[in-house]
Protein backbone atom coordinates (compact mmCIF):
# COMPACT_ATOMS: atom_id res chain seq x y z
CA UNK A 1 0.00 0.00 0.00
CA UNK A 2 1.35 3.11 -1.15
CA UNK A 3 0.66 6.47 1.19
CA UNK A 4 0.41 9.73 -0.56
CA UNK A 5 -0.04 12.90 1.97
CA UNK A 6 -1.51 16.14 0.93
CA UNK A 7 -0.07 18.45 3.32
CA UNK A 8 -1.82 21.71 5.17
CA UNK A 9 -1.86 24.41 2.65
CA UNK A 10 -3.04 22.33 -0.57
CA UNK A 11 -5.83 20.59 1.14
CA UNK A 12 -6.99 24.00 2.57
CA UNK A 13 -6.46 25.13 -0.62
CA UNK A 14 -8.69 22.00 -2.17
CA UNK A 15 -11.10 22.59 0.52
CA UNK A 16 -11.97 26.07 -0.76
CA UNK A 17 -12.34 24.61 -4.67
CA UNK A 18 -14.76 21.66 -2.91
CA UNK A 19 -16.65 24.43 -1.51
CA UNK A 20 -16.99 26.21 -4.16
CA UNK A 21 -18.00 23.06 -6.60
CA UNK A 22 -20.79 22.55 -3.56
CA UNK A 23 -22.22 26.35 -4.08
CA UNK A 24 -21.99 25.89 -7.96
CA UNK A 25 -24.26 22.56 -7.65
CA UNK A 26 -26.65 24.38 -4.86
CA UNK A 27 -27.10 27.22 -7.58
CA UNK A 28 -27.42 25.13 -10.23
CA UNK A 29 -29.98 22.54 -8.90
CA UNK A 30 -33.41 23.68 -7.54
CA UNK A 31 -33.83 20.03 -5.56
CA UNK A 32 -30.56 20.73 -4.01
CA UNK A 33 -32.43 24.32 -2.15
CA UNK A 34 -35.60 22.73 -1.97
CA UNK A 35 -34.23 20.29 0.23
CA UNK A 36 -31.86 22.29 2.02
CA UNK A 37 -28.35 19.81 1.59
CA UNK A 38 -25.61 22.03 2.95
CA UNK A 39 -23.17 23.01 -0.08
CA UNK A 40 -19.71 21.62 1.87
CA UNK A 41 -21.55 18.15 1.63
CA UNK A 42 -21.43 18.03 -2.00
CA UNK A 43 -17.78 19.01 -2.54
CA UNK A 44 -16.68 16.95 0.36
CA UNK A 45 -18.11 13.66 -0.47
CA UNK A 46 -17.39 14.01 -3.41
CA UNK A 47 -13.35 13.91 -2.59
CA UNK A 48 -14.15 11.26 -0.28
CA UNK A 49 -15.62 9.38 -3.31
CA UNK A 50 -12.60 9.92 -5.48
CA UNK A 51 -10.31 8.81 -2.79
CA UNK A 52 -11.57 5.53 -1.67
CA UNK A 53 -11.46 4.81 -5.79
CA UNK A 54 -7.98 5.96 -5.46
CA UNK A 55 -7.37 3.61 -3.00
CA UNK A 56 -9.00 0.40 -4.20
CA UNK A 57 -8.19 0.94 -8.37
CA UNK A 58 -4.88 2.07 -7.44
CA UNK A 59 -4.15 0.69 -4.50
CA UNK A 60 -3.02 4.42 -3.00
CA UNK A 61 -4.39 5.56 0.78
CA UNK A 62 -4.50 9.88 0.57
CA UNK A 63 -3.91 11.48 4.10
CA UNK A 64 -4.89 15.45 4.21
CA UNK A 65 -2.95 17.29 7.04
CA UNK A 66 -6.27 19.21 8.43
CA UNK A 67 -4.60 20.74 11.39
CA UNK A 68 -6.45 24.55 10.57
CA UNK A 69 -9.84 22.60 10.84
CA UNK A 70 -10.46 22.62 14.59
CA UNK A 71 -9.64 26.31 14.38
CA UNK A 72 -11.99 27.11 12.02
CA UNK A 73 -14.58 25.24 13.44
CA UNK A 74 -13.92 27.27 17.03
CA UNK A 75 -14.12 30.63 14.90
CA UNK A 76 -17.59 29.41 13.92
CA UNK A 77 -19.12 28.98 17.27
CA UNK A 78 -17.26 32.43 18.41
CA UNK A 79 -19.46 33.88 15.98
CA UNK A 80 -22.43 32.57 16.93
CA UNK A 81 -21.56 33.78 20.51
CA UNK A 82 -21.00 37.14 19.64
CA UNK A 83 -24.12 37.60 17.72
CA UNK A 84 -26.11 35.89 20.67
CA UNK A 85 -28.80 38.34 22.22
CA UNK A 86 -29.39 36.73 26.26
CA UNK A 87 -33.25 37.84 25.56
CA UNK A 88 -32.54 34.81 22.57
CA UNK A 89 -31.07 32.77 25.27
CA UNK A 90 -33.15 33.41 27.85
CA UNK A 91 -36.17 32.34 25.76
CA UNK A 92 -34.92 29.16 25.33
CA UNK A 93 -34.15 27.69 28.92
CA UNK A 94 -37.34 24.93 29.55
CA UNK A 95 -36.51 24.08 25.51
CA UNK A 96 -33.16 23.64 26.21
CA UNK A 97 -33.89 21.70 29.06
CA UNK A 98 -36.33 19.27 27.35
CA UNK A 99 -33.93 18.92 24.66
CA UNK A 100 -31.44 17.79 26.98
CA UNK A 101 -34.08 15.05 28.28
CA UNK A 102 -34.98 14.06 24.47
CA UNK A 103 -31.31 13.29 23.90
CA UNK A 104 -30.56 11.66 26.76
CA UNK A 105 -33.72 9.20 26.26
CA UNK A 106 -32.60 8.83 22.87
CA UNK A 107 -28.90 7.87 23.58
CA UNK A 108 -30.10 4.77 25.83
CA UNK A 109 -32.58 4.19 22.70
CA UNK A 110 -29.54 4.15 20.28
CA UNK A 111 -27.45 1.96 22.54
CA UNK A 112 -29.65 -0.56 22.68
CA UNK A 113 -30.20 -0.92 19.08
CA UNK A 114 -26.82 -1.17 19.01
CA UNK A 115 -26.66 -3.89 21.60
CA UNK A 116 -29.44 -6.04 20.12
CA UNK A 117 -28.43 -5.86 16.51
CA UNK A 118 -24.97 -7.13 17.66
CA UNK A 119 -26.78 -9.94 19.48
CA UNK A 120 -29.06 -11.03 16.27
CA UNK A 121 -25.53 -11.58 14.54
CA UNK A 122 -24.23 -13.69 17.59
CA UNK A 123 -21.62 -10.99 18.40
CA UNK A 124 -20.83 -9.68 21.40
CA UNK A 125 -23.48 -7.70 22.65
CA UNK A 126 -21.32 -4.81 23.70
CA UNK A 127 -19.72 -4.42 20.09
CA UNK A 128 -23.11 -3.11 19.58
CA UNK A 129 -22.14 -0.11 21.61
CA UNK A 130 -19.52 1.45 19.04
CA UNK A 131 -21.97 1.63 16.57
CA UNK A 132 -24.66 3.34 19.05
CA UNK A 133 -23.60 6.46 21.01
CA UNK A 134 -19.67 5.50 21.12
CA UNK A 135 -19.04 6.51 17.79
CA UNK A 136 -22.58 8.35 16.57
CA UNK A 137 -23.42 10.96 18.97
CA UNK A 138 -19.58 10.76 20.85
CA UNK A 139 -17.95 11.26 17.41
CA UNK A 140 -14.39 9.94 16.33
CA UNK A 141 -12.75 11.45 19.31
CA UNK A 142 -14.71 9.15 21.50
CA UNK A 143 -14.49 6.21 19.72
CA UNK A 144 -10.74 6.47 19.75
CA UNK A 145 -10.71 7.01 23.35
CA UNK A 146 -12.92 4.08 24.08
CA UNK A 147 -11.77 1.85 21.76
CA UNK A 148 -8.54 0.25 24.12
CA UNK A 149 -11.34 -0.90 26.51
CA UNK A 150 -12.84 -2.55 24.12
CA UNK A 151 -9.53 -4.54 22.83
CA UNK A 152 -7.71 -5.07 26.00
CA UNK A 153 -10.97 -5.26 28.60
CA UNK A 154 -13.28 -6.48 26.65
CA UNK A 155 -11.26 -8.70 24.34
CA UNK A 156 -13.06 -7.19 21.11
CA UNK A 157 -10.50 -6.80 18.47
CA UNK A 158 -12.24 -4.89 15.73
CA UNK A 159 -14.43 -2.51 17.79
CA UNK A 160 -11.95 0.52 16.78
CA UNK A 161 -13.00 -0.26 12.79
CA UNK A 162 -16.67 -0.61 13.61
CA UNK A 163 -17.02 2.52 15.36
CA UNK A 164 -14.39 4.80 12.57
CA UNK A 165 -17.34 2.86 9.87
CA UNK A 166 -20.19 3.25 12.01
CA UNK A 167 -18.96 7.35 12.63
CA UNK A 168 -18.39 7.40 8.62
CA UNK A 169 -21.70 6.54 7.81
CA UNK A 170 -23.67 8.15 10.46
CA UNK A 171 -21.74 11.76 9.09
CA UNK A 172 -23.02 11.01 5.40
CA UNK A 173 -26.78 10.00 6.55
CA UNK A 174 -26.57 13.39 8.83
CA UNK A 175 -25.45 15.87 6.15
CA UNK A 176 -28.46 14.83 4.08
CA UNK A 177 -31.08 13.87 6.45
CA UNK A 178 -31.30 17.51 7.94
CA UNK A 179 -32.97 19.40 5.21
CA UNK A 180 -35.12 16.68 3.84
CA UNK A 181 -36.26 16.20 7.23
CA UNK A 182 -37.14 19.93 7.77
CA UNK A 183 -38.75 20.51 4.43
CA UNK A 184 -41.04 17.79 4.96
CA UNK A 185 -42.20 19.43 8.57
CA UNK A 186 -42.82 22.86 6.97
CA UNK A 187 -44.77 21.44 3.89
CA UNK A 188 -46.53 18.72 5.71
CA UNK A 189 -47.98 21.53 8.95
CA UNK A 190 -47.87 24.52 6.39
CA UNK A 191 -45.85 26.08 8.63
CA UNK A 192 -44.88 30.10 8.71
CA UNK A 193 -41.19 30.43 8.14
CA UNK A 194 -38.42 32.70 9.59
CA UNK A 195 -37.26 36.15 7.83
CA UNK A 196 -34.05 36.12 5.72
CA UNK A 197 -33.26 39.31 7.39
CA UNK A 198 -30.44 39.05 10.04
CA UNK A 199 -29.27 35.27 9.78
CA UNK A 200 -27.51 33.66 12.36
CA UNK A 201 -25.17 32.25 9.17
CA UNK A 202 -24.75 33.51 6.03
CA UNK A 203 -26.90 35.58 4.04
CA UNK A 204 -30.14 33.77 2.24
CA UNK A 205 -29.74 32.09 -1.62
CA UNK A 206 -32.32 34.58 -3.28
CA UNK A 207 -30.69 37.39 -1.10
CA UNK A 208 -28.84 39.80 -3.40
CA UNK A 209 -25.36 39.92 -2.32
CA UNK A 210 -25.11 43.75 -0.56
CA UNK A 211 -21.56 45.06 -0.18
CA UNK A 212 -20.21 45.07 2.87
CA UNK A 213 -16.92 47.27 3.85
CA UNK A 214 -13.93 45.35 3.98
CA UNK A 215 -13.42 47.43 7.83
CA UNK A 216 -16.76 45.83 8.58
CA UNK A 217 -14.96 42.08 8.30
CA UNK A 218 -11.54 43.00 9.74
CA UNK A 219 -13.58 44.76 13.13
CA UNK A 220 -15.84 41.38 13.11
CA UNK A 221 -12.79 39.70 12.70
CA UNK A 222 -11.00 41.33 15.34
CA UNK A 223 -14.14 40.41 17.97
CA UNK A 224 -13.77 36.99 16.92
CA UNK A 225 -10.19 36.76 17.88
CA UNK A 226 -10.58 38.28 21.51
CA UNK A 227 -13.64 35.64 21.99
CA UNK A 228 -10.91 33.07 21.11
CA UNK A 229 -8.57 34.73 23.66
CA UNK A 230 -11.42 34.99 26.13
CA UNK A 231 -12.56 31.24 25.42
CA UNK A 232 -8.94 30.04 26.11
CA UNK A 233 -9.05 31.54 29.41
CA UNK A 234 -11.69 30.02 30.57
CA UNK A 235 -11.23 26.38 29.05
CA UNK A 236 -7.66 27.22 31.08
CA UNK A 237 -9.64 27.93 34.03
CA UNK A 238 -11.86 24.89 33.37
CA UNK A 239 -9.43 22.31 33.05
CA UNK A 240 -8.11 23.26 36.46
CA UNK A 241 -11.31 22.51 37.69
CA UNK A 242 -11.16 18.84 36.51
CA UNK A 243 -14.00 20.38 34.12
CA UNK A 244 -13.12 19.08 30.42
CA UNK A 245 -15.61 20.45 27.80
CA UNK A 246 -14.58 21.13 23.80
CA UNK A 247 -12.85 24.33 23.63
CA UNK A 248 -15.78 25.67 20.99
CA UNK A 249 -17.99 25.80 23.81
CA UNK A 250 -15.42 28.35 25.88
CA UNK A 251 -15.55 30.16 22.78
CA UNK A 252 -19.24 30.20 22.06
CA UNK A 253 -19.33 31.33 25.61
CA UNK A 254 -17.08 34.00 25.55
CA UNK A 255 -18.68 34.93 22.75
CA UNK A 256 -22.27 35.35 24.47
CA UNK A 257 -20.43 37.39 27.47
CA UNK A 258 -18.92 39.43 25.21
CA UNK A 259 -22.04 40.27 23.28
CA UNK A 260 -24.31 40.94 26.09
CA UNK A 261 -21.95 42.08 29.51
CA UNK A 262 -19.33 43.63 27.66
CA UNK A 263 -20.74 45.47 24.32
CA UNK A 264 -23.24 47.31 26.06
CA UNK A 265 -21.17 49.26 28.53
CA UNK A 266 -19.48 51.06 25.11
CA UNK A 267 -21.90 51.54 22.38
CA UNK A 268 -19.56 52.94 20.58
CA UNK A 269 -17.00 49.97 20.28
CA UNK A 270 -19.40 49.07 16.76
CA UNK A 271 -18.53 49.46 13.37
CA UNK A 272 -21.31 49.40 10.98
CA UNK A 273 -21.60 46.20 9.25
CA UNK A 274 -20.09 44.27 12.24
CA UNK A 275 -23.19 41.88 12.13
CA UNK A 276 -22.93 40.96 8.66
CA UNK A 277 -19.11 40.48 8.54
CA UNK A 278 -19.55 37.87 11.97
CA UNK A 279 -22.35 36.20 9.60
CA UNK A 280 -19.85 35.71 6.83
CA UNK A 281 -16.76 34.79 8.66
CA UNK A 282 -18.75 32.51 10.55
CA UNK A 283 -20.44 30.64 7.43
CA UNK A 284 -17.20 30.40 5.56
CA UNK A 285 -15.27 28.96 8.71
CA UNK A 286 -18.45 26.06 9.05
CA UNK A 287 -17.96 25.54 5.19
CA UNK A 288 -14.73 25.03 4.86
CA UNK A 289 -14.62 22.72 8.67
CA UNK A 290 -17.43 20.63 7.33
CA UNK A 291 -15.56 20.00 3.85
CA UNK A 292 -12.52 19.54 5.52
CA UNK A 293 -14.54 16.84 7.36
CA UNK A 294 -16.11 15.51 4.84
CA UNK A 295 -13.34 15.15 2.28
CA UNK A 296 -11.47 13.59 4.92
CA UNK A 297 -13.40 10.09 5.35
CA UNK A 298 -11.73 6.70 4.69
CA UNK A 299 -14.74 5.12 3.48
CA UNK A 300 -12.70 2.00 2.99
CA UNK A 301 -13.30 1.74 6.75
CA UNK A 302 -16.09 0.50 5.76
CA UNK A 303 -15.70 -2.91 4.53
CA UNK A 304 -15.07 -4.96 7.57
CA UNK A 305 -18.19 -6.38 9.41
CA UNK A 306 -20.20 -5.36 6.41
CA UNK A 307 -23.23 -7.09 6.64
CA UNK A 308 -24.03 -5.87 10.72
CA UNK A 309 -22.70 -2.25 10.07
CA UNK A 310 -25.43 -1.73 7.07
CA UNK A 311 -28.01 -3.54 9.54
CA UNK A 312 -27.47 -1.81 12.30
CA UNK A 313 -27.10 1.86 10.70
CA UNK A 314 -29.94 1.26 9.03
CA UNK A 315 -32.06 0.52 12.02
CA UNK A 316 -30.08 3.49 13.61
CA UNK A 317 -31.15 6.53 10.76
CA UNK A 318 -34.26 5.03 10.96
CA UNK A 319 -34.76 5.86 14.71
CA UNK A 320 -33.27 9.19 14.19
CA UNK A 321 -35.71 9.97 11.51
CA UNK A 322 -38.71 8.54 13.13
CA UNK A 323 -37.67 10.27 16.61
CA UNK A 324 -37.32 13.61 15.03
CA UNK A 325 -40.21 13.93 12.99
CA UNK A 326 -42.66 12.36 15.62
CA UNK A 327 -41.14 13.09 19.76
CA UNK A 328 -38.58 16.23 18.51
CA UNK A 329 -41.46 18.21 16.63
CA UNK A 330 -44.26 17.94 18.71
CA UNK A 331 -42.58 18.28 21.94
CA UNK A 332 -40.23 21.52 21.02
CA UNK A 333 -43.40 23.41 20.31
CA UNK A 334 -44.29 22.30 16.64
CA UNK A 335 -43.37 25.78 14.89
CA UNK A 336 -40.68 27.03 12.36
CA UNK A 337 -38.05 27.16 15.44
CA UNK A 338 -38.74 23.61 16.43
CA UNK A 339 -38.09 22.48 12.54
CA UNK A 340 -34.98 24.20 12.50
CA UNK A 341 -33.90 22.32 15.76
CA UNK A 342 -35.00 18.93 13.96
CA UNK A 343 -32.73 19.61 11.17
CA UNK A 344 -29.83 20.16 13.54
CA UNK A 345 -31.06 16.35 15.58
CA UNK A 346 -30.05 14.06 13.42
CA UNK A 347 -26.72 15.93 13.29
CA UNK A 348 -26.47 15.25 16.78
CA UNK A 349 -27.66 11.91 16.80
CA UNK A 350 -25.88 10.43 13.75
CA UNK A 351 -23.00 13.12 13.09
CA UNK A 352 -21.70 16.09 14.87
CA UNK A 353 -22.22 19.66 16.28
CA UNK A 354 -21.22 20.82 13.25
CA UNK A 355 -23.09 18.72 10.81
CA UNK A 356 -25.86 19.73 13.18
CA UNK A 357 -25.20 23.61 12.75
CA UNK A 358 -24.48 22.77 8.62
CA UNK A 359 -27.99 21.14 8.22
CA UNK A 360 -29.60 24.59 10.18
CA UNK A 361 -27.92 26.87 8.34
CA UNK A 362 -28.23 25.03 4.77
CA UNK A 363 -32.83 25.58 6.26
CA UNK A 364 -32.49 29.17 7.32
CA UNK A 365 -30.91 30.09 4.42
CA UNK A 366 -33.64 28.89 2.07
CA UNK A 367 -36.30 29.28 4.63
CA UNK A 368 -35.61 31.99 7.21
CA UNK A 369 -33.65 32.94 10.65
CA UNK A 370 -34.13 31.07 13.74
CA UNK A 371 -32.13 32.63 16.20
CA UNK A 372 -33.04 30.36 19.18
CA UNK A 373 -32.10 27.36 17.07
CA UNK A 374 -28.88 28.34 17.12
CA UNK A 375 -28.57 28.96 20.33
CA UNK A 376 -30.31 25.12 21.73
CA UNK A 377 -28.27 23.10 19.39
CA UNK A 378 -24.88 23.73 20.06
CA UNK A 379 -25.25 24.48 23.70
CA UNK A 380 -26.73 20.67 23.86
CA UNK A 381 -24.53 18.99 21.96
CA UNK A 382 -21.31 20.35 23.01
CA UNK A 383 -21.82 20.56 26.08
CA UNK A 384 -24.65 18.86 27.80
CA UNK A 385 -24.92 15.47 25.57
CA UNK A 386 -21.03 15.07 26.22
CA UNK A 387 -21.29 14.52 30.07
CA UNK A 388 -24.66 12.44 29.80
CA UNK A 389 -23.49 10.14 26.87
CA UNK A 390 -20.18 9.51 28.97
CA UNK A 391 -21.98 8.62 31.98
CA UNK A 392 -24.82 6.30 30.18
CA UNK A 393 -21.73 4.86 28.04
CA UNK A 394 -20.15 3.57 31.24
CA UNK A 395 -23.38 2.08 32.60
CA UNK A 396 -23.27 0.12 29.79
CA UNK A 397 -19.97 -1.22 29.34
CA UNK A 398 -19.84 -2.28 33.02
CA UNK A 399 -23.42 -4.48 32.73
Amino acid sequence: MESLEVHGFLAFTLAIVLLFVGKAATMRYQVLRDYSIPEPVIGGFLCAVAVGLIYYLFNIQINFTLDVRDWLLIYFFAGIGLRSDIKTLLTGGRPLALLVVLACVYIVLQNLIGIGTAAGFGMDPKTGLMAGSISLIGGVGTTIAWAPTFVEDLGILNSMEIGVAANTVGLISACCLGGPIASYLIKRHKLKTGSHENLDVGVAHDKNHSKIEHYALLWAWLWLNVALILGHGIDSMLTDWGIQLPKFVSCLIAGIFIRNAVAPLFPKLRWPGQDQGLALISDICLGMFLTMALMSLQVWELQGSMMFLMSVMGLQILLSVLFTVFVVFNLMGRDYEATVICSGFGGITLGSTATAIANMTAVSHQFGAAHRAFIIVPLVCGFFVDIVNAIIISFFVGL
